[in-house]
């Protein structure tokens, strides 16, 4: 399992986990017209930014994007 940290590049969770939007949405991180097009969006994003942008506390966005990846890739 991928640790991630405030350094992550968003792109590398999409690669790692898939589409984890419906766990972005909770902090208002919308989706885009389309998975690809999010991916392509989201290449130099870290997810320090993706807080940042969407004025989420990083504490809080680490713990729950963590806890999504760790059920995405147990189930």
């Amino acid at each position: 399992m991928m640790a991630i940290s405030k350094d992550t590049r968003v792109s590398k969770i999409l690669e790692e986990y898939g589409d984890i939007a419906d766990v972005m949405e909770i902090f208002g991180v919308q989706r885009v017209a389309g998975y690809s097009v999010r991916r392509l969006l989201t290449k130099a994003l870290t997810v320090e930014w993706a807080a940042r942008v969407h004025r989420v506390p990083l504490d809080e966005f680490l713990v729950t994007l963590n806890k999504a990846v760790a059920t995405k890739g147990t189930g």
